[in-house]
């Protein structure tokens, strides 16, 4: 790993917090502890280990699908509960057990989709449903097929996503590889819904998400940091690299944002670390926890 000469931009947050506070880590995955191998390099490994040594608890908050998050929850060694899905689900890997599910209604999902399918949007997205921690689409897309591979998942083709909402979805995905597409598309729902009504984010500039608007990584995070372990935002470090994480940056004592995030992510945060193919996360935690 080469050596952080990372710094806080002008804009970020002062933090007055020190090693000793720090007792919870919660890292994203996607571009903060997996690159383009899509596991979690040694370096990385090696500094969550030292943090746990000392004491500090790790967990993972992620907009992946439960079950495309495990191994990464398990590589990290978390015996914390998972939030994914931007904090949608917070499930207990060891025993299955669900402790918060906010879903969106049937009636949203079926006002999204017709949207989406509005002649001059439907060729240009791939459709995402995620119901029951499964992944529902309307055709096998090549950039489905691209997503579902890192995702080791298996998609299930409905042809009428219409057909696959017998239950909530936990989650709703348009992808499209023109990043000014999903542009407009998130500019015209954010002025369609308004934040009590939806929480819409962009993972990575191809991908616009839409959940319950009780849903953000932040609020996950405060749950499990002040209601699971009766700790204070003071206590809590969290990394990630793109909008889906701007509310847990906010809301931790230290925020650190991954040298590839957007301008707009790294001016809220605490510090700005290299990239993840440089091991950023291995460095903010050597920075701000060892």
């Amino acid at each position: 790993m080469q050596e952080s000469t990372a710094t806080p931009p002008a804009s970020a947050k002062s933090t007055e917090v020190t090693p000793k506070d720090i007792q919870l880590l919660v890292l994203d995955i996607d571009g903060t502890i997996a690159g383009t191998s899509n596991q979690v390099r040694e370096p990385v490994k090696q500094a969550i280990r030292a943090a746990q040594a000392k004491g500090v608890k790790v967990a993972i908050a992620t907009g992946r699908m439960f079950c495309s998050a495990v191994r990464f929850h398990q590589a990290v060694g978390s015996d914390l509960p998972l939030l994914a899905y931007q904090g949608a689900l917070i499930k207990d890997v060891s025993t299955q057990q669900t402790l918060r599910h906010w879903p969106v209604s049937k009636e949203t999902a079926h006002h999204l989709l017709d949207y989406f399918e509005q002649p001059e949007l439907r060729s240009l997205l791939s459709v995402h449903f995620y119901i029951n921690d499964q992944l529902y689409v309307r055709e096998l897309t090549p950039e489905t097929k691209i997503y579902a591979e890192r995702s080791e998942v298996e998609p299930i083709v409905v042809g009428d996503l219409r057909r696959a909402l017998t239950d909530e979805p936990t989650k709703v995905l348009a992808l499209s590889d023109d990043t000014e597409v999903i542009e407009r598309l998130f500019g015209g729902l954010r002025q369609r819904y308004t934040p009590a009504e939806l929480y819409l984010t962009k993972s990575v500039a191809t991908f616009f998400e839409a959940t319950n608007p009780l849903v953000n990584k932040g609020i996950a995070v405060k749950y499990l940091t002040e209601e699971m372990l009766g700790l204070k935002a003071e206590n809590v470090m969290t990394v990630g690299d793109n909008f889906n994480d701007l509310e847990m940056l906010e809301y931790a004592g230290v925020g650190v944002a991954m040298g590839d995030a957007p301008d707009d992510v790294k001016a809220i945060a605490s510090w700005v670390a290299p990239s993840v193919e440089l091991d950023g996360a291995a460095a903010a935690i050597e920075e701000f926890v060892l």
